[in-house]
């Protein structure tokens, strides 16, 4: 499976574990509160708003919690606080491009964190643009399929308009422009499937191998970006071996 799903099954693997519950809580509810911003306070009008609700249930999240950060969204609740989304773009160790989604009220902290790890690990901030044209903004989806007719999902994929799909230990996923990811959603839904994940996403145009060692270090500098209040998700274009996938999951 390509190198982008593979650290999706590191994170699932290993966050569950790590993550401290309410740093996940605020990452979750920053989540929710930008869905319903964006889309309004209905999840079955706001695909974005259900995929985030799905998620922070599936975390254990109160309902208050939830509801609350919904309605902070709609401003049925005002607490002063403006929050926004922002993509900030760096290198990693060894050159790996890095495109990192905060959501922040104070943009001042959050480029001083970005910058002291980036630093730190003998990589840089990087001027808008000079990173992101190295990945293409895409619908996502991964789900179990075991036992699932492949034939059957390869045409799903295609008449609901995907790019690409692709099968590999017991997961199927698709890929495809940001404008079907609606009709993507509603054609997995129609056929009763549940996707583990479904989102927007950066997806690297091409992907860099680094041997083991240089891995483990860009690996690092990821987890400790991820691990900043103000950051939901790293993306980047380090291909990740089913070798190295065995060495991190391991870790």
């Amino acid at each position: 499976m390509s190198g982008h799903s593979h650290w999706s099954t590191i994170k699932r693997k290993k966050g569950a574990a790590d993550a401290k519950r309410g740093q996940l809580f605020t990452k979750l509810a920053r989540e929710l509160t930008l869905a319903a911003r964006e889309g309004g306070g209905d999840p079955e009008m706001n695909l974005r708003l259900q995929y985030a609700i799905d998620r922070a249930k599936a975390n254990n999240m109160p309902k208050d919690n939830i509801e609350r950060a919904i309605k902070r969204g709609t401003g049925e609740l005002k607490d002063g606080v403006e929050m926004e989304e922002i993509y900030y773009e760096g290198y990693g160790p060894h050159g790996i491009a890095l495109m990192i989604l905060c959501v922040t009220e104070n943009r001042n902290r959050t480029v001083s964190e970005l910058r002291h790890i980036l630093t730190r690990s003998g990589g840089t901030m990087a001027d808008v643009g000079s990173v992101a044209w190295q990945f293409t903004r895409s619908s996502y989806f991964t789900f179990p399929c075991e036992d699932c007719d492949q034939d059957m999902v390869f045409e799903l994929a295609v008449e609901a308009g995907a790019d690409d799909v692709s099968f590999e230990n017991n997961e199927a996923e698709m890929i495809g422009e940001i404008e079907v990811f609606g009709q993507i959603s509603s054609r997995l839904k129609e056929a009763g499937i549940k996707p583990e994940l479904a989102e927007l996403r950066m997806i690297p145009n091409n992907l860099v191998d680094l041997d083991k060692d240089q891995t483990l270090q860009v690996f690092n500098v990821i987890e400790a970006l991820e691990e900043l209040d103000d950051v939901q998700e790293v993306y980047s274009n380090l291909n990740l071996s089913d070798e190295m996938m065995a060495v991190l999951e391991s870790a």
